[in-house]
């Protein structure tokens, strides 16, 4: 008598499933793939794994899925993104080609403070609208798992309404969405020359009041010499922790200046950008377990010459994550298959070690490992069927997709 379930998958030429745990170093070239795989789903979780006449002879549904011979992947987890805001920057792209610099245009207020400027009191409802568009988007694109970061108002009223909106995404779009606070990622231009006072009030109002609300997973901070400095940073992340966050930290994105030392001293689970990360730092990030977050296209987007070293992270034996750092102006890029031909491209990594960096290593810098990230029995049935003939494909085409289908929790969102 075969079980019954609610949904097998068959026929795929190879079933990608990334199984296991967090992957490290070599491991992250392992695939574990089940060439003509089969899977069996029940509320939303896979129950079984197998080859198609293994999965036939022990289950039965009334709805079969036919991947007509094509791959399949976990759905993607970009695991570090700013999608709530009002207007983009393109302007400032422009900017940057005649020759201006990322912190330059800051200084002369563009940069974050321009979208705090037409973010901080535009109307909720407008901008959940705008960013339902967006991430609607990014699951067409195969993000099944998103992290979604406030930062765009620098005041509690604003900083707790961005959240408010990830938290409406959340129960409204059909994939997870991890909520982050990002209070500390500029100071407001009041502040500008009294940064004790805006870190007051973050420690003391804005950080309490998240907390009081439930509303965020994490807390991050934009650690960089034109920012937060590292002293500054230690105390709001101390705040954070004592209330119950877990961290995460932009650092060494323009220069090695201890962030990612200061990641490790903190527990963060992520140190994300690192594009100048130090000898130093990556020692500590290895010893600490904090995850590296890289974000190619970023340093894409701001033409730089310099990208993070993930091959030397990955010989060390880090567990290298990848993320789009979609935002409205350092880097526009809702596409985590783009950002893994990035990866590859400016960063030597293979197609392998970039898949497991958006999947099943990304999770983990989320807290979802358990959950998403990876095929495997008991863990959500989230995953992409591609036209492709080979996961080389991903990185090899880009500026078009070949997903066909991308399912969460066993149910069809694109096309949806």
């Amino acid at each position: 008598m075969r079980e019954k379930v609610d949904l097998i998958v068959k026929n795929s030429r190879e079933i990608i499933t990334l199984s296991g745990t967090i992957r490290y170093g070599s491991r992250m070239n392992d695939l574990s793939i089940v060439p003509n795989g089969a899977m069996a789903i029940q509320n939303g979780r896979i129950i079984k794994i197998g080859t198609e006449n293994d999965i036939l002879a022990c289950y039965d549904s009334e709805r079969v899925l036919d991947a007509q011979g094509r791959i399949i992947t976990p759905g993607f987890v970009d695991p570090h993104t700013h999608p709530v805001f009002l207007h983009t920057r393109e302007q400032e792209f422009r900017m940057r080609l005649e020759g201006q610099s990322y912190v330059e245009i800051a200084k002369a207020g563009g940069g974050i403070r321009s979208t705090i400027a037409s973010t901080k009191n535009a109307d909720e409802e407008l901008l959940y609208q705008l960013a339902l568009k967006r991430i609607k988007r990014m699951i067409s694109l195969g993000t099944t798992t998103l992290e979604a970061k406030s930062g765009y108002g620098l005041s509690t009223e604003s900083e707790l309404k961005q959240l408010r909106v990830i938290g409406k995404l959340s129960e409204t779009l059909p994939i997870d969405i991890v909520p982050t606070f990002l209070g500390a990622h500029e100071f407001p231009v009041e502040y500008k020359n009294d940064h004790q006072t805006y870190i007051d009030i973050l420690v003391n109002d804005m950080l309490p009041a998240v907390v009081r609300q439930g509303i965020a997973k994490y807390c991050d901070i934009f650690t960089e010499a034109h920012v937060f400095s590292i002293s500054e940073s230690r105390q709001i992340l101390s705040r954070a922790k004592d209330l119950g966050l877990g961290l995460k930290m932009h650092a060494d994105e323009i220069e090695p200046m201890g962030g990612a030392e200061l990641a490790a001293e903190m527990k963060c689970v992520s140190a994300d950008h690192l594009g100048a990360i130090s000898e130093n730092g990556l020692r500590a990030i290895k010893e600490s377990g904090t995850i590296p977050v890289l974000l190619p296209a970023t340093l894409f987007s701001l033409r730089s010459k310099n990208y993070a070293p993930a091959r030397k992270m990955i010989d060390m034996g880090l567990p290298v994550a990848i993320a789009t750092d979609y935002n409205p102006g350092s880097c526009n890029c809702d596409s985590m298959s783009m950002v893994i031909t990035l990866s590859c491209l400016q960063m030597g990594m293979s197609p392998s070690e970039a898949l497991c960096a958006a999947t099943i290593n990304a999770a983990y810098a989320v807290g979802m490992g358990d959950s998403v990230g990876s095929l495997q029995a008991s863990k959500y049935a989230d995953f992409i069927i591609w036209d492709i003939p080979s996961i080389d494909f991903i990185p090899y085409h880009f500026g078009s997709s070949h997903i066909e289908q991308v399912y969460k929790l066993g149910q069809r969102v694109f096309p949806d």
